[in-house]
């Protein structure tokens, strides 16, 4: 098992490298990780940045000492991978997000699609784009990521056309798709993006919409999945193929 991983906003260690580290964060490794002196930890900003750290001792019940010596920095991943989601109903939004941060998803934008039931308006709406935030940090410390995946506000239809019109690599995950995800070509740096459509599928306006943008239909399997977890497939795919995974 790989060292535990904790938010933190700064990396600011006194005399010696001594790090506190404290508030919810030190209370879960105190209270409920139960971590002791000795045992490796790792913090992170989730952007990037990350401390190798080793336990020192703990202070209450939320504080938890650290020897902290120097800060990394880890380089974004090429080329960087982008999933376009589709409103999925209840909670299956969060179970996308997490298993989609755990495979390592660089970006991830809620999309409010034609065929759509569930719609995100006015606090209903925040509430909901919290939850997502909230579930690919959370989904990022257990996957023992330093840089989480971005959470983008919703888009509409005409701004994830724009969002394929500028990606090295477009794709929208359709039925009619005439070549598999899996032997499309793809490109060792740039920007990936790819679509997910509702659990209705693609509007024909829509797909027609994103073809203009340049955005070709590819078809995932033999299987229909749900749109929560189409998603989190094509993305290891991609993620194999381009070496990410290697």
């Amino acid at each position: 098992m790989t060292a535990p991983v904790f938010v933190v906003e700064h990396f600011d260690a006194g005399g010696g490298g001594r790090y506190v580290l404290d508030g919810p964060e030190g209370r879960h490794a105190v209270s409920v990780k139960r971590l002791r002196a000795g045992e490796d930890v790792i913090l992170t900003d989730g952007a990037g940045r990350w401390a190798d750290c080793v336990v020192l001792g703990a202070e209450g019940k939320d504080r938890l000492i650290l020897q902290l010596d120097s800060v990394s920095e880890e380089p974004a991943e090429q080329p960087r991978v982008t999933v376009v989601q589709a409103l999925p109903k209840g909670d299956r939004g969060e179970l996308a997000v997490e298993t989609m941060t755990e495979v390592g998803v660089d970006a991830i934008v809620p999309w409010a699609a034609a065929r759509c039931i569930t719609q995100w308006k006015g606090d209903r709406g925040v509430k909901a784009l919290g939850k997502w935030r909230a579930t690919a940090r959370e989904a990022g410390k257990q996957s023992r990521r330093v840089r989480f995946p971005e959470v983008a506000e919703a888009a509409t239809t005409k701004q994830v056309a724009a969002l394929l019109a500028g990606a090295d690599f477009a794709a929208v995950l359709h039925e009619s798709g005439d070549e598999p995800l899996a032997t499309a070509e793809l490109p060792s740096t740039g920007d990936i993006v790819l679509v997910v459509g509702p659990e209705g599928g693609v509007a024909p306006e829509e797909l027609a919409l994103f073809e203009e943008a340049g955005a070709r239909a590819y078809r995932l399997g033999r299987s229909v999945l749900r749109t929560s977890t189409a998603g989190t497939a094509a993305a290891a795919v991609l993620l194999a193929r381009t070496g990410r995974w290697s």
